[in-house]
């Protein structure tokens, strides 16, 4: 049945095209220029030219028949997803380049050159579906009895990303699924006892493996090279075996990871550095000295542009980016493949920033709140985050009050007499001075009062009658304050919310606020200590691109800034009239 797939990639055709169209087409436009390349890509083509005139006399010859049977087998697989679901896979002319140089390079021995594939590039250009035609290639048609092939990757749900889409591969082709038996998760070839699965570091055990090829996802995630040395070291016993990793750009304060080893390594061979000749890598990404926010550099790093990466998709995210230098890492990292530090800078608070335009509202004075605002807001549903200090910290709260018009926010923050006094005096931090204008509460000793945090409460809902809908504290500091509340101060067990600062718990809550604060419907009266806590706040991204509040490199405080994000994501969580408080008023997350 190998065969039969074979000549259904008509073979006929590598005979009379010894180079592929597509593939001459690309080579020649990164090399004159009419395709814009970065230098990662132009030391790729180059580098392939070079191997066609000197490589044999290091054993290394070019069969363009395997090139063009494995262009010719991935093409007539079809798409599953989006607007291209059900169309056949035409390979971009770069994705036609990869696959040219690596199956159809070999040793002088007849086996494949490259055991390593290393291809780094922004995100929606088609890393996974190349994969997943990639992983079929080496399961059905490599000419591998009992091949063992996986996609792997940090999380066994994150592998089944790429496995996934070679599974709707099969099912959309009569061919195909004729000879491939779909059993859960696993592809097998009856014919040639061969298999496709995914694999995730976290499985159970991951011993004994015998791998013919591995479909490595998102190799910027791995935390450590524990599943990369598996997977190599099970390669031992093949003739044939292929590592093809896939990535975006990962930290670039991660030196010691498995992703900064392999894109190290690619970017030393494409330099002509080191020699390994079998190891294959190309990295679509800007050049050092390009400026990000100009759109012609952005192909560079999105190969695919045009196709599957849209450019108003791109400008619409790169104007977002310039306004949040939160946001421009995560662009500059996902969308245009650079690598960035995981903790960033959230939002800027300078003079004539969008946050310094949310300066509405009149709500403090020397004793604290002003009557006018307490006033205000008699009778007005609204939604409070807590951060609680351990011991000695600001400890805030955030009342969050929703209108048609947007949000207005009042913070409450205590601290304990002798820190404000250390803090102010040793820090530099004004504690005292905001004290003295009504923007900080102190109370005595050395540590926090938390009764003072529960008179505050009594205080809002009975004699300044606001409506409050919901607390919300993360449960690490405030088991006693929470069991107080609803033992002794009568609040409801629906009312009180225990809300973690992890980024499952704050990466809505951020994008909440951040979007009310770019369009200036953030009301915050121009609390100093606010503005002090959101100038600390870094913002650090997991692998997933979900977002919190970090304050790891910084020495100060960012407790009313975690406060206010949650005040105001379970406002936006909120359900009224079966929708969203915030769908309600036309207040949309980012």
């Amino acid at each position: 049945m190998a065969t039969s797939i074979l000549e259904r990639t008509e073979l006929q055709e590598a005979k009379r095209c010894p180079v592929h169209p597509k593939v001459e087409s690309y080579i020649d436009g990164v090399l004159t220029g009419r395709v814009v390349a970065c230098k990662y890509v132009r030391q790729a083509v180059e580098r392939h030219l070079r191997d066609l005139e000197t490589g044999k006399d290091r054993g290394l010859w070019f069969d363009p028949k395997a090139a063009t049977v494995a262009i010719r087998f991935i093409e007539m697989l079809q798409h599953s997803k989006g607007e291209w679901a059900g169309k056949p896979f035409e390979l971009d002319p770069h994705q036609a380049f990869i696959i040219w140089c690596i199956f159809g390079w070999k040793k002088s021995d007849g086996t494949r050159r490259f055991n390593v594939a290393f291809i780094s590039e922004a995100r929606k250009n088609g890393k996974s579906t190349l994969g997943a035609g990639v992983g079929l290639k080496l399961t059905i048609a490599d000419n591998e009895p009992g091949a063992e092939v996986y996609s792997a990757a940090t999380k066994r749900d994150q592998a089944k990303i790429v496995h996934n889409e070679a599974k709707n591969m099969v099912k959309k082709s009569p061919c195909l699924a004729s000879l491939v038996e779909t059993l859960r998760d696993v592809l097998y070839v009856h014919s040639t006892e061969s298999m496709y699965r995914p694999l995730g570091a976290d499985a159970d055990t991951t011993d004994g493996l015998n791998v013919h090829g591995a479909i490595i996802d998102e190799v910027h995630a791995h935390k450590t090279r524990a599943l990369w040395d598996v997977l190599e070291t099970s390669t031992g016993s093949r003739r044939n075996p292929l590592l093809f990793c896939i990535t975006t750009a990962g930290d670039a304060g991660e030196t010691e990871s498995i992703y900064a080893e392999l894109k190290a390594w690619t970017a030393k061979v494409l330099g002509c550095v080191l020699e390994d000749d079998s190891w294959f890598g190309i990295i679509y990404t800007l050049d050092e000295g390009d400026d990000w926010t100009d759109e012609r550099n952005w192909i560079k790093a999105n190969p695919n542009l045009g196709v599957s990466v849209k450019l108003d998709d791109l400008r619409r995210l790169a104007k977002k980016a310039m306004a949040t230098p939160a946001a421009q890492a995560n662009f500059r990292r996902k969308r245009l493949n650079q690598e960035t530090e995981s903790s960033t800078p959230w939002i800027s608070v300078d003079a004539g920033s969008p946050w310094d335009k949310c300066n509405v509202g009149r709500f403090y004075g020397p004793a604290g709140l002003l009557p006018e605002a307490i006033e205000k807001f008699r009778n007005r549903p609204c939604w409070v985050g807590g951060d609680l200090s351990s011991i000695d910290d600001l400890t805030a709260l955030a009342f969050a009050f929703p209108d048609d018009t947007g949000i207005d926010l009042l913070c409450l923050a205590w601290c304990p007499r002798e820190n404000a006094i250390g803090r102010t005096r040793d820090k530099r931090v004004p504690y005292l001075a905001w004290a003295e204008s009504g923007y900080i509460q102190l109370t005595e000793g050395n540590s926090v009062d938390y009764d003072a945090i529960r008179h505050a409460f009594r205080k809002a809902r009975d004699e300044w009658q606001w409506d409050i809908r919901e607390l919300a504290f993360d449960p690490a500091n405030a088991r006693y304050l929470l069991t107080k509340l609803r033992e002794e101060d009568g609040f409801l067990d629906n009312q009180i919310v225990e809300h973690g600062q992890t980024t499952g718990f704050m990466n809505d809550p951020i994008g909440a606020m951040e979007k009310l604060i770019l369009d200036a419907k953030l009301r915050h009266g121009g609390n100093p200590v606010l503005r002090w806590c959101v100038s600390n706040c870094v913002i650090y991204q997991d692998t997933g691109g979900r977002r919190r509040f970090d304050k790891k490199n910084r020495r100060e405080k960012i407790d009313l800034a975690v406060a206010a994000a949650m005040a105001i994501g379970r406002a936006a969580s909120a359900s009224m009239d079966n929708r969203s408080y915030f769908e309600s008023h036309s207040i949309e997350f980012i």
